[in-house]
């Protein structure tokens, strides 16, 4: 029997007939980097996708950058920069950084795509046609500067409810009240600094109203986890606000159809992006956006989001898809958010921490785990806590998982690397036990069970080491103990690659196992050889905020010591003839050294080359003085300049000299 059919029966799940899955995640916006709590969704959303396909499953994942939006549009203004050229730069460095941490999409591709542009058009004429849409002129604040209406965050004030200063358009932080940006007193637009006027603008509306009845029929028919269904049904008996789907020019987005000088909100195309690099993938592959999300489509959709965009998923997006010849999800997943060491994520606080300062600190497989062994289908914040991590590494992957194969190795070793024809079947078949619990768990996004168990499948393990004691066995014996736990090992790799794919692989290799499948859990690796082990997992030290900065201050150094041609002009460097030197008494690295710069007269100053030269040495040298320093007070007597010299990491010193035929008290240029 195998994996799949067991799981069936004992089960339930519906994986002895392969299902189709598709997957997304939600889109990174195209403004700045990704950072780690971006990482922790597109984590657990590779991870489950990882462990779909492991079963058999046809799995296609996607995503793409959000790029539109005014905040886009600003940036790339403030760079000097057409608003796709700056896209283009930011999505590939999403990918570069996506990469580093073994994630992996069927497709990732952007909203600013003709895809898109097609499909946010078609979508929004459904809706128009079946009434969702309508117009309505609205008042706005109006930057006669920029000459452009201004968005909530561009519009800071005192608050009219309190009169807090500095508040933007949206809503108070002292006193919680919400208002219209046009509310706000004394409002300055952040983009220009001058008062904006209040201008009226007609705009375009999705009545959300209209599709009440049907959001309803949709919580009940999805799953959403409990509280975010209970969360959506509250905010779907209460009073429905219309949808503003509209800005106006100028806006970097799409332009609504049969209308002048009108875009579509940046929320509109977003959601959509998830079916244009579904179109994207399958136009490239002879295949139609019908093929995998028409309304009767076999491929079931999962979309995978942090709590903060409930609303536009669990509301507006399906809302939008009720018309459409698209179908609507059939999961969405909800998560919460990253906090550092007990802190919310801040720049100010510095506990902000982007993907590619932890890459340059930490190998990002070990952030995989640790947010694995975190990670459930609740809707909880997850700390990151640094001392933890490297605990939980230590403890889990170094101390029970690798360390099995490390234990094994040098009795396989002695019999040329090949496994004994024999192994313990009763610690086999009891190590295998709790294998489809591990499968549930990960099939409904309790990563944290899952790695438990795996954890408890080494630790069990290494204690049938301990107890059978193979060091203290003959070698044909002993051989049996370690080709036992090495098939173990193999389970826990097979069981593990979800959650670390890059040093699953990597261990595998070494056993000579290119075929990562489900099936392999069965059989038993016997009578072959394996390649040597050679260490690929460490023990890590805990790591420090200032660790992920390590880098960007060694660039801010190294940009520090640039100097421009007028800085270096300002040093006075000349020859000078050593016309005295002699030893300072009480001193253990100073030359008292007279140096004669012809014209410009002498000039005494004290030298660290003691260790390096004589007195005798030196005389009647020629070397090179910053004659323009100023003079040291030291303790032996003042310093009126400095020798310039070389040094290497042995501690040589090598005082520099001019070419022959120079005179003192020439100028270096």
């Amino acid at each position: 029997m195998t994996y799949n059919t067991r799981l069936e029966v004992k089960l339930g799940l519906k994986i002895n007939k392969s299902r189709k899955i598709i997957v997304t995640n939600a889109l990174p916006y195209a403004n700045g980097e990704i950072h780690i709590g971006h990482i922790l969704e597109h984590i657990q959303t590779d991870i489950w996708a990882r462990f779909m396909t492991l079963i058999n499953h046809e799995v296609l994942t996607f995503c793409a950058d959000d790029a539109h939006g005014a905040p886009i549009m600003m940036k790339a203004d403030e760079l000097g920069l057409d608003p796709t050229e700056f896209i283009d730069q930011i999505k590939k460095n999403h990918q570069e950084s996506l990469a580093k941490y073994a994630i992996e999409y069927t497709n990732y591709h952007s909203t600013h795509s003709k895809e898109n542009e097609d499909l946010v058009s078609e979508i929004y004429l459904d809706a128009k046609s079946s009434g969702y849409i309508y117009k309505e002129e609205i008042e706005q604040c109006f930057d006669e500067q920029k000459q452009m209406f201004l968005a909530d965050r561009y519009v800071i004030g005192n608050c009219p409810k309190c009169s807090a200063k500095n508040q933007y358009g949206d809503g108070c932080d002292e006193c919680g009240a919400t208002y219209s940006a046009t509310e706000i007193i004394n409002p300055k637009s952040s983009l220009s600094g001058t008062s904006p006027i209040t201008k009226k603008s007609e705009h375009v509306f999705f009545d959300l109203s209209k599709a009440k009845n049907d959001l309803k029929e949709f919580l009940d028919t999805s799953a959403i986890q409990k509280p975010i269904v209970g969360k959506l049904s509250e905010w779907l008996d209460g009073e429905l606000k219309s949808w503003d789907i509209s800005r106006d020019a100028p806006y970097f987005g799409f332009k609504i159809p049969n209308e002048t000088d009108k875009y579509f909100y940046v929320w509109v195309d977003a959601p959509i992006g998830y079916l244009a690099s579904a179109a994207h993938w399958a136009n490239k592959n002879s295949l139609s956006l019908d093929d995998l999300w028409n309304k009767n489509s076999e491929y079931e959709i999962h979309h995978f989001i942090g709590k903060d965009i409930t609303y536009f998923h669990g509301l507006f997006w399906p809302a939008l898809l009720m018309d459409s010849k698209y179908k609507l999800p059939d999961s969405i997943h909800v998560h919460g958010f990253v906090t550092v060491n007990g802190e919310k994520m801040s720049k100010s606080k510095g506990t902000f921490i982007t993907a590619d300062q932890f890459a340059d600190a930490c190998d990002p497989e070990l952030l995989r785990y640790y947010f694995a062994s975190k990670l459930n289908s609740k809707i909880e914040d997850l700390d990151l806590n640094l001392e933890d991590l490297a605990k939980k590494i230590n403890s889990d992957l170094v101390g029970k998982f690798s360390n099995i194969f490390s234990r094994s190795a040098p009795f396989i070793a002695k019999n040329n690397n090949r496994l004994s024809d024999n192994i313990h079947e009763e610690h086999f078949e009891k190590s295998k036990k709790n294998i489809l619990k591990i499968l549930q768990h990960y099939e409904e996004k309790e990563f944290s069970k899952a790695t438990k168990l795996i954890m408890e499948i080494a630790d069990n393990t290494n204690r049938f080491i301990n107890e059978r004691a193979p060091w203290k066995l003959d070698q044909a014996e002993a051989l049996r103990v370690a080709t036992t736990a090495i098939n173990v090992f193999k389970n826990l790799c097979i069981l593990l690659s979800p959650v670390t794919p890059k040093l699953c692989h990597q261990m595998l290799l070494m056993l000579n196992i290119n075929d990562l499948s489900i099936e392999n859990l069965d059989k038993e690796l016997i009578d072959v050889e394996i390649n040597e082990f050679k260490p690929i997992l460490e023990r890590i030290k805990p790591l420090n905020i200032q660790d992920f900065y390590k880098k960007e201050e060694k660039m801010s150094e190294e940009n520090n010591n640039i100097i421009q041609i007028d800085d270096f002009m300002k040093v006075d460097l000349r020859v000078a003839r050593v016309a005295e030197a002699k030893h300072v008494e009480g001193a253990d690295k100073l030359l008292a050294i007279k140096l004669d710069l012809g014209e410009l007269g002498t000039k005494n100053v004290f030298a660290g080359i003691k260790s390096a030269y004589e007195p005798s040495e030196l005389e009647e040298k020629l070397v090179v003085m910053v004659y323009n320093l100023a003079p040291r007070k030291m303790k032996f007597g003042i310093s009126e300049g400095m020798i310039l010299a070389a040094s290497d990491s042995d501690g040589g010193i090598f005082v520099i000299s001019p070419d022959s035929g120079a005179k003192p008290g020439q100028k270096i240029k």
